[in-house]
């Protein structure tokens, strides 16, 4: 039996037929299922069926065809750079666990609907699952971004993993000033299921990547239907489900924009900077001794001791950006002892201002800094940032860098119309 035979395996009693896949070692069968699905099972002991043959054309496990795409110098040039994640995963059919394997040629490989849209070179940074995300990875990945635009890439795609994927992306929108569209995308589910956004993703991430947005972004599906993707901004962008192909969401206003996968057309709906505005800059220093620490209802000022000595500290506050009124006199210790100290909420949308009530101001009098409708997480990478490249920290915090915040609303100086705002 060969590899795009229709099978049928009996073992223990259990029958799956399917079509026999190539598989990595010679002990285990791999079968794709009528619905979709791969499925490993262990050879020894099994009795295997030829159904039919050559029900399927399907390469071998070591497959040599070439993955690269033939240049047109009508085509843009993109970048694809790869930190691994589950757009760029396989299944582990020993324990059934996704892990990230692929590079970026391999993607190509896979994803043959990216052929003929751009000219691609590969460029691999990592190989790990999200999770494993640290902040020199990400000093890596901005000096490589950097280098593909210095050499010439019209646009950049990033393939990262969906868990710390708004990290990667606030991090990068922080370093870099860059005059093409940098895309982060990825893949909620792995490209074994027959459910898989991989395909789409990867192709609106390129369709966005020769536009004319020069920000960082991230495009991933904008409902759970293969109709379009989204385009948030990589500092406004939040991944509010566990695992729907939907789960990014813009908070605070509505995406950049969005990817008609059908046609490739891309609507932009808010304002953005324009290809080659910018000069193509990098400023990659992090001060990483920075905390994130989320105040509930309960918990006890000593938790701030994790922050002792550190750089900085942000705060995920109750509402307008509270903790309760025992914190503040550690608080005030913490600043007093060099610690940056930044107030953020836990609400999904508005702006801190402790200027309302008591304890809000009381946190201002202790030099705690107001990051304005920055995400919490968005602002500890900010920080993280700001504290290595700014010399003025406080101010930087409170304003729009890279569109993490909104300007302050403020009331018309004049009134007309017997009283009415204009």
């Amino acid at each position: 039996m060969n590899p795009g035979d229709r099978v049928r395996l009996t073992r223990e009693g259990r029958t799956h037929e399917g079509v026999l896949m190539p598989a990595t070692t010679a002990e285990r069968a791999v079968l794709k299922l009528d619905g979709g699905y791969n499925v490993g099972i262990d050879r020894e002991g099994a009795e295997l069926e030829v159904v039919e043959t050559g029900v399927h054309d399907v390469g071998g496990a070591d497959a040599s065809e070439s993955s690269q795409v033939a240049f047109d110098e009508e085509l843009p040039t993109i970048a694809l750079v790869s930190t691994g994640g589950t757009i760029a995963s396989t299944v582990d059919y020993r324990t059934g666990a996704v892990t990230a394997r692929f590079d970026a040629e391999d993607v190509l490989q896979a994803v043959p609907d990216l052929a003929g849209r751009a000219n691609y070179r590969g460029r691999v940074v990592a190989n790990i699952l999200s999770e494993n995300m640290t902040p020199d990875v990400w000093q890596e990945l901005a000096q490589a971004v950097h280098e593909e635009i210095e050499q010439g890439a019209d646009g950049v795609v990033v393939m990262h993993g969906t868990d710390t994927m708004q990290f990667s992306a606030s991090a990068l929108a922080f370093m870099l000033d860059t005059p093409v569209p940098v895309v982060f995308t990825g893949s909620q589910r792995s490209a074994d299921r027959p459910s898989s956004d991989n395909v789409m993703n990867a192709v609106c991430a390129v369709e966005a990547a020769k536009s004319d947005c020069a920000e960082v972004m991230v495009c991933m599906h904008a409902s759970d239907s293969d109709g379009r993707c989204a385009l948030h901004r990589g500092t406004q962008v939040r991944k509010n489900h566990t695992s729907r192909r939907d789960a990014f969401e813009t908070i605070g206003g509505t995406p950049l924009g969005h990817v008609d996968y059908g046609n490739g057309e891309i609507k932009f709906h808010e304002e953005h900077r324009e290809r080659d505005a910018a000069d193509l800059a990098l400023a990659s220093a992090l001060e990483t001794d920075v905390e994130l620490v989320k105040f509930t209802p309960g918990t006890s000022e000593r938790f701030l001791d994790v922050a002792e000595g550190s750089a900085g500290l942000v705060l995920e506050g109750t509402g307008l950006g509270h903790v309760h009124t025992d914190w503040i006199p550690r608080i005030e210790e913490l600043i007093d002892g060099g610690t940056t100290v930044v107030m953020t909420s836990q609400c999904l949308s508005g702006r801190v201002c402790d200027r309302v009530y008591d304890t809000g101001r009381d946190l201002l009098d202790a030099g705690v800094i107001e990051a304005e409708d920055t995400l919490p997480g968005t602002a500890k990478v900010k920080l993280m940032w700001a504290l290595a490249n700014e010399d003025d920290v406080a101010g930087a915090m409170s304003t729009s860098l890279a569109g993490e915040c909104t300007e302050r609303s403020v009331p018309a100086e004049s009134l007309v119309d017997g009283g009415r705002m204009q």
